[in-house]
């Protein structure tokens, strides 16, 4: 491997570790299923069928990481679903 394969090898090894923070939705008692659906399609960009198992793992589960990156590019995100009236927080 050249030298510059290596470089090239560390650096996407540590873009890759940079990513270590996710968003963690958890559940209520107050958001219906069709609102939270709505609102990780709208914010977090998912499928439809990804937000519907996203919410149905909150439902049950308590919690589910919705989103994955460095913390300040999740902040956005993050106060949008808050804003949504969700319960969530950057971990």
């Amino acid at each position: 491997m050249s030298t510059i394969e290596k470089i090239k090898e560390e650096l996407l090894v540590e873009e890759l570790i940079g990513i270590n923070n996710e968003i963690i939705l958890y559940n209520d008692d107050v958001n219906t299923f069709d609102h939270v659906i709505n609102t990780l399609v709208r914010v977090c960009n998912h499928e439809a069928l990804q937000a519907e198992q996203c919410a149905l793992l909150v439902h049950y589960k308590g919690q589910c990481a919705v989103k994955t990156g460095n913390y300040e590019e999740l902040i956005p995100y993050c106060s949008s679903l808050l804003e949504a009236g969700l319960s969530a927080e950057i971990q």
